[in-house]
């Protein structure tokens, strides 16, 4: 069995910057609380390579890995895939930017399967993404939308 957890949030911002504030790897580590660090290895067409590195967990491990992600802007489609994936066998995840009467609903799709040697399973996985994945969707809406609100400002006293 694999695993697969399927989020969404929405975002009360307009798609422009919905898109270009969750697209822009190398300012993850602001946008997400538990990354440290995001290198950006290469680019080839509209495919980006890059490397993130978590803040230490509970036990001090420091987590990092290597990942490939292809945005699509035309139809508001991310697809992104684990390179180096650690105790991942595989993970794949879709993101989806769909406008919606309150703003932007931003869905995040991961399909996965851990390794047998992974500290935990499937199950355990999905229960965590699915935890932490909600933790890392307010705060981005949160920043995205603080984000308008300053935008929507600096537009009405701009002369």
């Amino acid at each position: 069995m694999a695993g697969h957890t399927d989020n969404t949030i929405v975002i009360n911002a307009p798609m422009e910057l919905v898109w270009a504030m969750t697209n822009d790897v190398a300012s993850w580590p602001e946008l997400f609380s538990e990354y440290a660090e995001a290198e950006i290895l290469g680019r080839e067409g509209g495919t980006l390579t890059f490397r993130l590195t978590m803040h230490p967990d509970e036990d001090g491990n420091v987590w990092s890995w290597v990942s490939e992600r292809t945005p699509d802007e035309v139809r508001r489609e991310v697809r992104a895939r684990r390179i180096e994936t650690g105790p991942f066998a595989h993970m794949n995840i879709y993101w989806e930017y769909r406008e919606v009467e309150n703003g932007v609903r931003m869905r995040w799709v991961q399909d996965f399967q851990m390794k047998p040697q992974a500290p935990v399973d499937d199950a355990g996985m999905t229960d965590h993404l699915n935890r932490s994945t909600a933790v890392q969707m307010n705060r981005i809406k949160g920043l995205v939308e603080a984000a308008a609100v300053e935008a929507a400002g600096a537009e009405r006293t701009a002369p």
